[in-house]
């Protein structure tokens, strides 16, 4: 624990600066040293921060959604434990709800096949790159006890009889190859396909496809060759026992239990079905799905039958099972499953394309009868369980969050120990959407153990999604529930083929993508931001109302007039001062088409909102929709930034253009105007204008608002495929003169796609301005309240002389830094290959002249609602509005409110710019505020009430706010803190003298691209993500860094988009387009987490065999096992060639060993563990002699009855 003290740091930093360094209210961007700022700043107080690196550990610590790219399907019909591998090496194990547990093979490779050894704990894999590897379940962590890389040969197939430890392997060449389990060490026996196929035989049986033991007879293995060769191999004798050939392609075969029949699935679309008997022709050829033809003559071919399951039931037909096999001629039909029940024959079709499926059934014998209950599918992008003892096969409704990527994800928003009743509102709005018509069965795949904790605080996670939708999930204690689903797409009507026109060309695709989320947990507000530049206000309410939905445009365009080069010498040194006098603006404001210089702008939005009465169900309802509007035919600039106050009654938006304030209570626009305008008189960097704009039409078809779709290189420029880094794309070649500035060093250029505004420091007259004010209050002591009146829009077009005012400006003035930035690149065009050679984070505001020729369009990159200080010195706190812009400056808009909560829906409420700015490296990301002993400052916010609530009466209504800014008796002085980061650097600033007290430079040669202000310990914390992979943390108010670590590198701009910090040390972010990946930078969530996961494997007693009888075990085949370590062991079998396979140890296995395999401790845990399961089998083996002798006990009294029941009979009495 350590204390810091303002005073002295102030004293050793001063002492250290240069003597020259700025003096500006600001601090100078780049500074790296503290700036008094008169006696204010000298404060006296001591902040105690508690919070040191020993708090702070990274860990992963679950895996939520659908394994992306799933390639393998297992299941433990005695754990009841599901796995699926994927194309990048990864294995998710699913148990009951709580039970999920992800591991991942080192390799990254793709998995091939899943085996478990069923009621062992334990699980084998085959990867592409010819590897075995055995995974120890019995741990919370599954580790890799052993692996097998295989040198020469391809891996096709494995095969792991039930309670044996010899594992067959097929390979491409035809061989087949065991292994030993337990030392996963390769046998000397091998199958060699030239000794399986006669002699005669001049082709090659091609890859092994199938490898089983005879239910029947043990030592007996069934091999099935792709070209349609099976051969049934004498394990004891070493040769084949029959062989069957036929003209297709196997693709899967299955037993039937008896062990006296096989079928094959073919890749014409057959089945057949093959008795050991009679093997040189099929007992039944069918082709379920081909059409029927006259007799003698071939059935028409099908697609392949890529997989068959045969199995049988004790009291009814048996069920054949198998995916592919339609007819060719419907091409278009979805894929399918079909299941076969005596002459019924049903057909189920998927959403997507069948990967695998598993039968699960009541034993895990294979001689006896399976008994299927379930079938478990996997798809490309779903997992679905049928449940087969109903006749209509209805699927089983699935626990685990599957369809996180049911339309894919845009943004996420991640909340930590939120209000307690939230969860069950939600869920009690939320059981309502459920769907109908699921098994009334319980899941089918519930092993495992899991325990809630000891973490018992509420999380709820936020997904926006591509259709516009917005699900709510429970994320308590590591699991993931959906509690409830918004819709936003309800309040817009349809678009219409050959309606919308212009509107249509915004969005090609997903026009209601979600692309910003703002809530607030304990006043319920929720608003939200799309892609075709809208903002929707919601409300929480119990109850089911119809009303009309309020809708508000808001004209937010910013353009500079084209301006030929000026002649300097002609000039005269200052502007007129009579082109620059405001003029009054009606209170109403308007949204109409407004005409400049004879050009008509288009006053349309992006989407039609629903103009009849709506009816809104329980949950969240659109309180007011707000609409940015196409001006001059150009389309509006996506929303960049968004926050809303609940206590304020106001929503504030910006983009590339400007900001817009809303008064969502009186539903009237208090503010629209450019960025330039917010710095009034005051602004910092002096702007000149570029050169001549080129064609609009030009920009209008390479504007950012055509759509997320155009972020992603697929050919059907398709949302719904994974989302890729914007810089594998090009939108084409450009001319050099629409280069733009680009982002940070990462390779992620932006461009923004217009001319840039010319910047002034008098606020040039002549400046073509096109935005639109709405709802302005006229005059605020004699003076306008904004710049942009209508005398400043008159659209003057510069003459030489008035251009060469601005340009005897120009060399006095210092160059600006670049405009667009890491924070804005969401909403930028694509780059081309020039533009990312030419990316440069680190042009200082001294760069050439050339830079000032770059765009200098500023966008709106943070909003923050605070009671704060308007104004440098103001001796009361007010409403504020802290603006950051992509320059990396800080502007504090004033919010002048009515005192009595009667006047708030009546009153107009004043909003101006208060000339205050600030100033950071890099665009500015995310603000907060602190009191003066050093805690964290809430922004205030409303009780929530339900707005529909008739029960309440009047007196009830009255607002009830929490306001978290201190008594006026306490504003002595500075007693504020505000941290601002940005890209770059972070700062602390003290309130109301504006003194920079802290300025830490985050990165030099990276950027930030998340940044949040999180509550760890009860202490505050600064956590930032980089985009070269470092997560960092730093302590406030003081900025000390107290962590960083490199976890993971920016690969794809699905990570830089939904990377989001929270509460209580919680992090996640989307680490594939199906899957969010949690994680914890708590050192004591660390410590607890093996507490917190679930159990992969808990001890249960295997089944017991069924009783054949004497008769069948006679008559019914040898049925006995035989010793398959006397034929496979090196004794008899010797050793296998080094060179086939190398065994390499695995990483771990025993649990709570870390890096002490080798050591006392290691010794005594296996020793334990040995002793642990040999009691347990010696359990067993007393239970089976147990049930040995009672039946020796039985057969004795049934034999000495029947003596008796004989003994004075004579031999003629029989």
């Amino acid at each position: 624990m350590k204390k810091f003290n303002f005073r002295k740091v102030l004293d050793g930093l001063t002492a250290s600066s240069p003597s020259g360094s700025g003096s500006n209210s600001g601090g100078g961007a780049g500074s790296g040293s503290v700036h008094p700022g008169g006696t204010a700043g000298l404060l006296r107080e001591e902040i105690q921060e508690t919070l040191t690196s020993e708090y702070f550990h990274i860990c992963k610590t679950v895996r939520h959604g659908f394994p992306h790219q799933p390639t393998a399907l297992a299941f433990d019909p005695v754990q009841k434990i599901l796995a699926i591998g994927t194309r990048t090496g990864a294995i998710r194990i699913l148990g009951r709800p709580g039970v999920d547990c992800y591991c991942q093979h080192e390799s990254g490779t793709a998995v091939l096949q899943l085996q478990f050894l069923i009621n062992e704990g334990a699980l084998v894999s085959a990867s592409s790159d010819d590897t075995l590897h055995l995974w120890n379940l019995r741990q919370k962590r599954p580790a890799i006890l052993h692996s097998l890389k295989f040198n020469r040969e391809r891996i096709t197939y494995c095969h792991l009889p039930f309670q044996s430890k010899w594992l067959y392997v097929g390979t491409e060449r035809g061989n087949t190859h065991i292994v030993n389990i337990e030392s996963f060490i390769l046998s000397g026996y091998v199958i060699m396909w030239n000794k399986a196929i006669e002699l005669s035989t001049k082709t090659h049986p091609g890859p092994v496809v199938h490898l089983s033991d005879s239910p029947r007879d043990e030592g007996k293995l069934l091999i099935g060759y792709e070209n349609g060769t099976v051969v049934f191999w004498d394990l004891k004798c070493k040769r084949a026992e029959l062989r069957v050939y036929y003209d297709e392609a196997i693709h899967s075969i299955d037993w039937h239990h008896e062990g006296k029949q096989f079928m094959c699935s073919h890749s014409d679309g057959s089945l057949t079905l093959w008795n050991l008997k009679s093997p040189s022709r099929p007992f039944q050829t069918t082709i379920p799905h081909g059409k029927s033809q006259r007799e003698g003559r071939k059935s028409e071919s099908c697609k392949p039958i890529l997989k068959v399951e045969y199995k049988t039931c004790r009291n009814s037909e048996p069920f054949i099972i198998f995916s592919g096999g339609l007819s060719y001629d419907k091409a278009c039909r979805r894929p399918s499953l079909t299941i076969m029940h005596g002459k019924a024959i049903t057909v189920l079709e998927m959403d997507h394309p069948i990967v695998e499926f598993l039968t699960l059934c009541e034993t895990p014998y294979p001689n006896e009868f399976q008994e299927p209950y379930a079938v478990a599918v996997l798809l490309e992008k779903d997992l679905i369980v049928v449940d087969l003892t109903q006749n209509n096969f209805p699927i089983f409704e699935n626990p685990y969050p599957m369809d996180i990527h049911e339309s894919p994800v845009t943004c996420t928003a991640y909340f930590a120990d939120c209000p307690p009743d939230l969860i069950l509102v939600l869920y009690s709005v939320g059981v309502k959407q459920k769907k109908q018509g699921y098994s009334k069965k319980e899941w089918p795949i519930n092993g495992g153990a899991w325990n809630l904790g000891t973490q018992t605080y509420p999380e709820i996670i936020i997904t926006g999604h591509a259709d516009g939708s917005i699900k709510f999930w429970d994320a308590s204690a590591i699991t993931l529930q959906m509690l409830y689903k918004l819709k936003t797409s309800k309040v817009f009507e349809k678009q219409k083929v050959g309606e919308g026109k212009q509107a249509c060309e915004i969005v090609e695709e997903d026009p209601y993508a979600i692309q910003m989320i703002y809530w607030c947990p304990e006043s319920r507000i929720f608003c939200v931001s799309g892609v075709s530049a809208y903002v929707i206000i919601y409300k929480f309410s119990r109850h089911e109302i119809t009303t009309e939905i309020v809708s508000l445009e808001v004209r937010l365009q910013y353009d500079v007039e084209d301006i030929i080069t000026p002649e300097p010498e002609t000039s005269p040194p200052f502007p007129d001062v009579s082109s620059q006098l405001p003029s009054s603006r009606s209170l109403s404001g308007s949204t109409n088409t407004v005409a400049s210089e004879g050009i008509t702008k288009d006053s349309i939005p992006c989407l039609n909102v629903k103009a009849r009465p709506v009816r809104m169900p329980p949950g969240y309802q659109a309180e007011l929709v707000i609409q940015l509007v196409w001006v001059d035919g150009e389309p509006p600039q996506q929303i960049t930034s968004l926050a809303v106050s609940s206590a304020y009654g106001i929503v504030a938006f910006g983009n590339c253009n400007g900001l817009a304030v809303v008064d969502f209570m009186q539903k009237t626009v208090l503010l629209s105007m450019g960025t330039i305008d917010l710095y009034r008189s005051s602004d910092l960097y002096q702007r000149q204008p570029r050169s001549p704009r080129k064609n609009k039409q030009f920009i209008a078809d390479n504007f950012c608002m055509r759509g997320l779709s155009n972020f992603y290189p697929d050919l059907t420029k398709r949302i719904r495929t994974s989302y890729q880094s914007l810089t594998e794309l090009n939108d084409g070649p450009a001319p050099l003169e629409l280069e733009r500035c680009k982002s940070p060093t990462s390779g992620l250029a932006t461009r923004t796609p217009e001319a840039a505004p010319a910047f002034y420091r008098n606020e040039i007259p002549a400046v073509r301005q096109r935005n639109q004010v709405h709802h302005l209050p006229d005059h605020i002591n004699g003076h306008c309240t904004s710049p942009t009146s209508q005398s400043c829009s008159s659209g003057k077009r510069l003459s030489s002389a008035d251009v060469s005012k601005v340009n005897r400006w120009g060399p006095a003035r210092p160059p600006f830094r670049k405009a667009q930035s890491a924070a804005c690149m969401e909403i930028s065009l694509p780059v081309t290959t020039e533009e990312s050679r030419e990316n440069s984070y680190n042009r200082s505001r001294s760069s050439s002249i050339s830079s000032i020729d770059k765009d200098s369009k500023e966008a709106i990159t943070a909003l923050y609602f605070m009671d704060s200080f308007a104004r440098k010195n103001d001796p009361t706190i007010s409403p504020c509005l802290f603006v950051g812009t992509s320059l990396g400056m800080v502007l504090i808009i004033s919010l002048n409110l009515p005192s009595a909560d009667e006047q708030r829906f009546t009153e107009p409420v004043m909003v101006l710019p208060s000339g205050t700015f600030l100033s950071l490296k890099g665009a500015v990301l995310t603000f907060c505020c602190m009191d003066r002993t050093g805690r964290l400052m809430q922004p205030p916010y409303e009780i929530w009430r339900d707005p529909n609530n008739i029960d309440e009466n009047e007196k009830s209504w009255r607002r009830k706010l929490v306001m978290n800014c201190p008594s006026p008796s306490q504003e002595i002085g500075d007693h504020q803190y505000t941290i601002v980061c940005s890209e770059k650097q972070a700062k602390v600033f003290s309130l109301p003298s504006q003194t920079c007290l802290y300025v830490h430079n985050i990165t030099e040669t990276s950027f930030i691209l998340q940044a949040d202000v999180v509550v760890m310990c009860n202490s505050a914390c600064l956590a930032c993500f980089c985009a070269n992979g470092h997560i960092m943390m730093m302590s406030l108010p003081s900025l000390r860094p107290v962590l960083d670590v490199n976890y993971l590198p920016l690969t794809d701009m699905r990570i830089a988009r939904t990377f989001c910090f929270t509460n209580e040390g919680q992090a996640l972010y989307l680490v594939s387009p199906t899957e969010i990946q949690r994680l914890t930078y708590s050192q004591e969530m660390c410590d607890n987490l093996q507490d917190m996961l679930g159990d992969l494997f808990t001890p249960i007693e295997t089944p017991e065999a069924q009783n054949r009888g004497f008769l069948k075990g006679l008559f019914g085949g040898s049925g006995q096992t035989f010793d398959r370590e006397e034929l496979f062991g090196e004794a008899s079998a010797g050793k296998a060639s080094r060179s086939l396979a190398q065994h390499i140890p695995g990483p771990g296995g025993i649990e709570g060993m870390k890096g002490a395999a080798g050591g006392v401790m290691g010794e005594l845990t296996r020793a334990r563990m040995a002793l642990d399961e040999r009691g347990q089998r010696l359990g067993e083996l007393e239970e089976k002699t147990a049930g040995m002798m009672t039946s020796a006990e039985a057969f004795s009294k049934h034999a000495h009855e029947l003596m008796l029941k004989y003994k004075d009979k004579k031999w003629y009495q029989f």
